[in-house]
């Protein structure tokens, strides 16, 4: 039984902060730039990071 693919947290709301964060999705421009290159630890990671800067802004979101 295979996993289940990890899919990119854009949410079309691509809106870069001063600090090159995304306000839809929380990522920053690298690690949008990178995601396809990345395995799932790599995008676990990315997502770990993303859910700490939506909490960090007060967001709620799902990642």
């Amino acid at each position: 039984m295979s996993e289940r693919q990890i899919s990119s947290p854009c949410v079309s709301i691509c809106f870069l902060d001063e600090e090159d964060i995304c306000q839809g999705c929380y990522r920053s421009a690298i690690e949008i730039t990178d995601w396809s290159m990345l395995n799932d630890d790599g995008k676990r990671e990315v997502l770990a990071r993303c859910a700490q800067r939506a909490r960090d802004a007060g967001a709620v979101i799902d990642l």
